[in-house]
């Protein structure tokens, strides 16, 4: 099992980010993965899980690649590279 683990430095309110990581669901959704939100945190289910935090001055996105993702040809480094790549949109 792979982890990938992002996490960016910000100055957004939660509810700011929140809304900018709206890109980054439908990436997900893509996939099967689901995101259920409460307050500043959100669990991540489907072939992938996860979890993604907000705090006052960081963004953290932590996913765990299971044999599902593996099975489905998801490839870590390019989704590491994709997940950095829209949340500095979603922050920007």
């Amino acid at each position: 099992m792979s982890t990938i683990q992002v996490v960016e430095s910000h100055q957004k309110s939660t509810d700011e980010i929140k809304s900018g990581l709206s890109q980054f669901e439908e990436m997900f959704s893509k996939y099967g993965v689901k995101m259920v939100w409460n307050e500043g945190e959100a669990t991540l289910t489907g072939p992938v899980t996860g979890s993604i935090s907000i705090t006052a001055t960081e963004l953290k996105v932590v996913i765990k690649l299971g044999m599902m993702a593996k099975m489905v040809g998801i490839d870590p480094t390019r989704l590491e590279s994709s997940i950095r790549k829209r949340l500095r949109v979603a922050l920007g």
